[in-house]
């Protein structure tokens, strides 16, 4: 029996605390991501492949992945999985309880620290304290006059007492941490002018002012009996590591000030492990976290770093981090690299006889978890995680579980006709069953209309059989306007594991796979949402549902009205991460438009779901009526749900174009993808225009795209070619598609983008010369497109290259519900009316 059997399981199952960490960035940060291998930035970034850390941790990535061990691959799984789900893959492997974050360090595009929530059970804070003087610096003082070093110290030591947080200082990267425990008032206060003549944004790197505020807050975290974390040794080339060695420390150790106070100092001091182990042997204040050299080193770099550690410091005061910085696969690392390293010490601790078996066993108890917890004061969570698999968390970790309060989920899909449809399951059911073995749907939900809950003719589908709706819990989330409700997306399935080939999900992830394995290119997506507001009213002595509003296009009036409304679903929205860019007025009488960031197709899809359910509800309980019909009203502007488009390739827009280099600023690949969406458009319009209603918005001079053409920032083509704000000069970012409305399933019409630039890409298709002027003024040289869905299904069931990359049974039902669409409306010509309670 492996005598080191029991000492590997303890490792293994041992509870993680993660004592110090920074922001998760979104997907399509600007923060680089080679950023989640090393500290070095700009140009020193192009070397960062060829260090050991980069070649290992690649590997151990791809693997969690189940993707080839290439940058490329891991760049593209991460796009089209999107950061939800990759976030909590990478903590489900981790199993991390605990985490404290510190937001101080400020990233592109980064989440704040409720977001973090959804993925471990614990989340603290740790306020940095420079960044905070520099914010209430920037802000002003509260009178307007200038400021005084006693009217800022007194904000910021009250904003400190404010704070239940733990404190952290960057002295080392600004000014060293040769602590100055005796800075006068007056050489604080001139260097507190120096500062403020420096400008804003403020950027405290004055030593003496630095000093001064770390002396302060350390008697604040020792009043209030929190750990100070102080970054030392290694880190980004902002700091001069001659002046990080925490001997310099010595000093403010010696001052009996603060002999109560607890500092913890960061890195593991690497290189200076050796000096960090003897001050934590020789100052009880002092405390030791080896995150970032975990996992940052070369293996025997980790190994050494840790020993070193331990040659002198007390083993209850060495702890655990990963100092994950903006990627959650930097979490990941860091806890799969500690356990490693932990029972390679602790185990070479046995062999030489330094550590008994149950010794090295408490010594990991202690080291990942049970040290932070105690200086932390944080509360247990769990014992330990089960090692049978270890890559699911323990209960408390586990993502799908529920906060006490919620009392119901929400399964929710979409069907071919595009509308919403859920099942509601008792919280408790859905944990113990619905996770694993989902919840039985009719195979007639895919053969739904508009007008009627039961299979449309010609499907091939009926009320016979039955498939699974199997939740995908990385889009499990709290319902922000029914707290006690949560919601969840789920995929269709013939038995859990066994996908359904008419679910819109699949079908949309198997066409981004075609994209991604034969191209090397994931679409992104980006959608503009617009709606009408109703608010009921009485009409010649009828109950009518009347527009909000009659003011114009980009009304300020409106905002101001509808502000309580709008405000409402932004911070809704905003809850669900999901970006708004803009928001504003439209032309149609009651009619908005929330503009909503771009991100892989799938997430986009998932999004645009969760941000029509906002926008229904918020308006509910306001006592309206939120719409995304296409033609509210025959006499007024319609709505669409236009989707920007940009095709990327490692982290990079390639379908931008250099300047003066390419025909449009598009690229070749873009331009080739393009022209594939142009060809297969009056296919594509079977899927994002999908009642007949749609066909009454697409129509001339009404800047919807009526004809069969694409135009440089045209808004009357189908498809505009868009340079928006920040776009390099003669470049194209990205291209708008007009023709894709509220009632579109948007799995399946996304899905049917992809398929067609897939041909474009395959046939090396080419753009015709754009149209610059009003389609409707050269009809003669364009085609209609598709006047009528009649038309648009005769079109799509010609299409043999959506029918392939589809697949033919889908498109069959699809072809199906559309054509029972056609005939109810042709016979009932008010029934228009009524898709306002639908869509």
């Amino acid at each position: 029996m492996d005598r080191f059997a029991a000492l590997k399981r303890a490792v293994e199952t041992a509870e993680l605390v993660d004592a110090h960490a920074h922001n998760i960035v979104a997907v399509d940060s600007a923060f680089p991501f080679l950023n989640c291998f090393s500290e070095a930035s700009a140009d020193a970034l192009s070397a960062v492949p060829h260090t050991i850390h980069f070649k290992r941790s690649l590997k151990e990535i791809a693997q969690l992945y189940g993707s080839k061990s290439s940058l490329e691959a891991v760049q593209e799984y991460r796009f089209s999985s999107g950061v939800e789900q990759i976030t909590a893959k990478c903590l489900k492997a981790a199993r991390i309880s605990a985490v404290f974050i510190d937001d101080g360090l400020e990233l592109d595009k980064m989440h704040d620290i409720e977001w973090h929530k959804t993925f471990v059970h614990s989340v603290g804070r740790i306020l940095r304290i420079e960044r905070e003087a520099e914010k209430i610096l920037d802000v002003g003082s509260p009178d307007g006059t200038t400021w005084t070093l006693d009217s800022f110290m007194e904000l910021f030591v009250d904003n400190l007492k404010s704070y239940p947080f733990d404190f952290c200082v960057i002295a080392a990267y600004r000014s060293g941490l040769e602590i100055n425990t005796d800075v006068s008032k007056e050489d604080a206060q001139e260097s507190l002018s120096n500062v403020l003549q420096a400008g804003k944004p403020v950027r405290i790197t004055n030593k003496n002012f630095i000093d001064y505020i770390f002396i302060h807050a350390l008697e604040v975290a020792q009043c209030f009996d929190l750990p100070m974390q102080i970054h030392t040794g290694f880190g980004d080339k902002d700091l001069d590591l001659r002046l990080s060695n925490p001997l310099h420390l010595r000093n403010l150790l010696e001052d009996s000030r603060f002999s109560k106070s607890q500092i913890v100092l960061l890195h593991a001091s690497y290189p200076f492990c050796k000096e960090a182990s003897y001050l934590a042997s020789v100052y009880p204040q002092v405390y030791l976290d080896f995150g970032l050299a975990v996992p940052k080193l070369s293996f025997h770099g980790m190994l050494s770093s840790v020993k070193e550690l331990l040659e002198l410091a007390p083993i209850k005061k060495v702890m655990f981090s990963t100092d994950g910085c903006g990627f959650p696969e930097s979490f990941y690392l860091g806890a799969k690299k500690a356990r490693e390293v932990i029972f390679a010490v602790l185990r070479d601790a046995c062999i030489n006889g330094d550590l008994s078996i149950p010794e090295a066993t408490q010594a990991a108890k202690d080291i990942f978890s049970e040290n932070a917890r105690h200086l932390y004061k944080i509360k247990a969570v769990s014992e330990t995680f089960d090692s049978n698999d270890v890559t699911s968390p323990s209960e408390k970790l586990d993502i799908t579980a529920s906060s006490q309060d919620v009392a119901y989920v929400r399964v929710i899909w979409v069907d071919a006709s595009g509308q919403h449809r859920c099942r509601v399951v008792p919280q408790k059911r859905f944990h113990d069953v619905v996770t694993k073995n989902g919840v039985g749907l009719t195979c007639a939900s895919m053969a739904m209309s508009s007008h009627m809950d039961g299979p449309a003719d010609g499907t091939n589908l009926s009320g016979v059989g039955e498939i699974r709706l199997i939740p995908d819990l990385s889009t499990k989330c709290l319902i922000p306007w029914a707290k006690e409700q949560e919601m969840v997306l789920a995929d269709m399935h013939l038995k859990p594991g066994t996908p359904w080939e008419y679910c819109p999900r699949e079908t949309l992830r198997r066409v981004s796979k075609v994209l991604r394995d034969e191209f090397n290119l994931v679409m992104n997506a980006g959608f503009e949402n617009e709606f009408f507001l109703l608010r009921s009213a009485i009409v010649d002595g009828k109950e009518r549902w009347v527009p909000f509003d009659e003011t114009p296009y980009c009304s300020t009036t409106v905002i101001d009205d509808a502000f309580p409304i709008l405000s409402e679903i932004a911070v809704h929205l905003q809850s669900l991460n999901i970006v708004v860019e803009q928001l504003h007025a439209e032309a149609g009488h009651g009619q908005f438009e929330f503009a909503f960031g771009y991100t892989t197709s799938e997430s986009a899809a998932d999004k645009l779901v969760f941000a029509r359910e906002v926008i229904r509800a918020v308006a509910r309980k306001h006592g309206l009526l939120a719409t995304f019909v296409p033609k509210y009203a025959l006499d007024d502007i319609g709505s669409g749900s236009h989707v920007h488009i940009s095709l990327w390739e490692n982290g990079e827009n390639v379908f931008m174009g250099k300047s003066g280099e390419t025909k449009y600023g598009i690229s070749k690949i873009g331009e080739e993808f393009m022209a594939g969406v142009l060809t297969h458009l009056p296919s594509i319009l079977a899927f994002t225009a999908p009642v007949p209603n749609s066909y009454d918005r697409i129509q001339p001079n009404t800047w919807s795209g009526a004809y069969l053409c694409w135009g440089m920032e045209n808004r009357e083509a189908p498809l505009r070619a868009a340079c928006p704000p920040g776009t390099p000069h003669g470049c194209v970012s990205n291209f708008e598609i007009k023709v894709f409305d509220g009632c579109a399933n948007p799995y399946l019409g996304l899905a049917s983008i992809i398929a067609a630039g897939i041909d474009g890409l395959r046939t090396h298709l080419t753009l015709p010369q754009p149209i610059d002027d009003n389609p409707d003024n050269v009809k003669e040289k364009v085609e209609r497109l598709p006047k009528s869905l009649s038309e648009s299904v005769e079109a799509l069931e010609k299409d043999t290259v959506l029918r392939d990359l589809l697949g033919e049974k889908l498109l069959v039902a699809v072809s199906g519900v559309r054509k029972a669409e056609v005939k109810y409306y042709s016979e009932n010509k008010d029934a228009w009316k009524n898709l306002i309670y639908r869509y």
